[in-house]
């Protein structure tokens, strides 16, 4: 099983593991702040499954129904989390206002407040894992579970001190404030990823750092052409696919013009992780007197 496919597996697990300890949290105290980190830790779960379903299938190879490969379906995922963040942050609102109007009396614990605290320390490790490895992989479904895992981690200890802090006072309104605050937090968290996900199902070109650097290789790589313009990327998933058109003299043979696309591909594949180039030859003629020169 490859590396990313291992620590996706190993995100269900902690998930899971952190579901039960945030759920014994609630259960010792009936906090609804607990109760709202308890149910994050849920979409934390499904945000695994989906991350493990998203990487698997995007390390399938391309075939004859998917040309260009399996890699957007990581955008699904992250999709996917998405939905499921928001309509957790909808239940902890609605169990927030439920309590605010209730103001049942909370019995906290020391020991709950550790055992959530000891969960949101695994959280925290185990976030770091999946935005180093997912970078490193360029998986946008292990960053993703990453990112919201840092979100979690701020909003239980957020919940931690706040929780702390009606025990101290004895104010009940601030439990279920606390929840509809993790509610708003989540939210966001919610909206960001969706909106990240749709820029990549919608083909957004990469980065303009990315795009300059492709930029600066062509023109020194590019020894032999004239230039070439119509610059064209598309980030999915591990994947860039690059595209443009090389403008090369009249009189050159195909097979130098070859080599030069060679050179320049040879090139941003060395700087640009996961590139895909496709390149369009043309004759001088068809010089536009913009874009890229070469060298």
């Amino acid at each position: 099983m490859e590396v990313r496919l291992r620590i996706a597996f190993g995100s269900v697990v902690v998930g899971i593991v952190v579901l039960a300890l945030k759920y014994v949290a609630y259960h010792l105290t009936g906090s609804v702040a607990l109760y709202s980190d308890a149910l994050e830790s849920v979409v934390n779960v499904a945000s695994a499954i989906a991350a493990l379903g998203a990487v698997w299938y995007a390390s399938k190879p391309a075939d004859s129904n998917h040309p260009y490969g399996h890699h957007k379906v990581e955008y699904f995922a992250a999709v996917f989390v998405g939905v499921m963040i928001v309509l957790a942050a909808l239940s902890i609102a609605r169990e927030a206002w439920f309590a605010f109007n209730a103001q049942k009396p909370v019995d906290f614990t020391i020991e709950a407040l550790a055992v959530n605290g000891g969960a949101s320390l695994i959280n925290a490790a185990w976030a770091y894992v999946l935005i180093r490895h997912g970078r490193k992989a360029r998986s946008l479904a292990l960053v993703a579970d990453g990112k919201h895992l840092v979100t979690d981690v701020v909003s239980s200890l957020g919940v931690l001190a706040g929780v702390a802090l009606v025990f101290l006072t004895g104010w009940l309104t601030l439990d279920p404030l606390l929840g509809a605050l993790v509610a708003l937090n989540i939210l966001w968290s919610g909206w960001q990823l969706v909106k990240e996900s749709i820029g990549g199902l919608m083909d957004e070109a990469a980065s303009q750092e990315v795009q300059d650097k492709i930029r600066d290789i062509i023109s020194a790589a590019g020894e032999g052409a004239l230039e070439a313009h119509d610059l064209r990327t598309r980030p999915a998933g591990r994947v860039t696919f690059i595209d443009f058109h090389l403008v090369v003299p009249a009189e050159m043979t195909v097979v130098d013009a070859h080599d030069i696309c060679d050179r320049i591909e040879a090139a941003i594949g060395e700087e640009v992780a996961g590139a895909k180039t496709t390149i369009h030859v043309e004759p001088e003629q068809k010089a536009k007197h913009s874009g890229i020169v070469v060298l």
